[in-house]
């Protein structure tokens, strides 16, 4: 049996110009009302995680928060306060979400941020304010790591060590919360004993691969090759569980230059095949702008994504 979606992204604004085209306009306009409405979407679907992919927007000329800090400006948008919307719906519907350590720095300057101690310093001013905001809602149940670099075979020694500062700063203010990263170039990892010594070195709890369906990296005859050499390691490691970005999208032109927009189902159903017997859970990129329930108040995306939902719903009555 294939394992269900149990989890997703989610994000207040697409940091990609371009893939947000669909949606970007839309959620700007968003009340608190109709984020809850979208992670009560999420809950229909039986998902039991959501990861926040940025709690601040940093580009070359602007840059804004998602919540009141003294570190950016509150982002222009109509909502007034979408962290406490995401985590109290997903409180009300018992899911957990991980609270994105991003974006303090331009976030396409990814190696930059993880090594300038200026970044840092503004992110973990940031977790601190995060924490004493929100911490109390039970859905908050750790933190998601953004600034991503690919596995090439090996990841990178600095990748590693922003990892593991940024986990015992966060571990520092909850010893409980749990530590998210999705790193990519899973098709070039090379899952030798090196490779399994750099897991049993990196203290994140878990690990939700990329599969780069979406941005064309990879195929979906392809990963379970892939999946399966990582299961291993991760078992020979035995520190970190292991799971699956699944890339839910495709573009509408040029990988990284156009619209993002959804999957068929039948893609969809072919990379889940490939990883199910591999990962502990699947979790997609995204959910937002590429799954719409028709007739909700928190309507964004492609028109595609209402038949999308619908399809995923059959699916998930073909595989009780």
């Amino acid at each position: 049996m294939l394992k269900p979606i149990n989890g997703t992204w989610f994000e207040f604004w697409h940091h990609n110009i371009p893939e947000g085209k669909y949606w970007n306009p839309v959620i700007k306009t968003f009340s608190d009302e109709q984020w809850e409405a979208k992670v009560d979407e999420i809950a229909s679907l039986g998902m039991k995680y959501i990861v926040l992919l940025t709690t601040a927007q940093v580009y070359e000329k602007e840059s804004w928060a998602y919540f009141k800090t003294d570190i950016y400006p509150f982002a222009d948008m109509a909502a007034k306060d979408p962290m406490a919307a995401l985590l109290r719906a997903a409180e009300r519907n018992g899911i957990k979400v991980f609270v994105s350590c991003g974006f303090y720095g331009n976030w396409s300057h990814t190696e930059d941020n993880m090594t300038s101690p200026e970044v840092q310093k503004r992110a973990f001013k940031a977790m601190e304010q995060l924490y004493a905001l929100y911490g109390d809602f039970k859905s908050f149940y750790g933190w998601y790591l953004p600034d991503e670099l690919g596995i090439w075979p090996y990841y990178p020694e600095s990748f590693i060590k922003y990892v593991n500062d940024y986990a015992a700063f966060g571990r520092s203010i909850n010893k409980d919360h749990k530590i998210l990263i999705a790193p990519y170039g899973t098709n070039h990892a090379l899952t030798d004993d090196s490779f399994v010594g750099q897991l049993e070195r990196m203290d994140c709890d878990i690990v939700a691969y990329q599969d780069e369906i979406g941005v064309r990296k990879s195929k979906p005859e392809e990963t379970e090759a892939f999946y399966s050499n990582l299961r291993k390691a991760h078992d020979k490691a035995g520190r970190s569980a292991m799971w699956a970005d699944m890339e839910a999208f495709e573009f509408e032109g040029d990988v990284y230059k156009s619209a993002l927009i959804p999957a068929e189902m039948s893609r969809i159903e072919r990379q889940m095949q490939s990883i199910s017997p591999y990962v502990d859970e699947i979790l997609i990129y995204q959910y937002q702008g590429i799954f719409n329930k028709p007739g909700t108040i928190s309507y964004c995306g492609h028109p595609d994504s209402l038949k999308l939902y619908n399809d995923y719903c059959e699916f998930l009555k073909r595989n009780k």
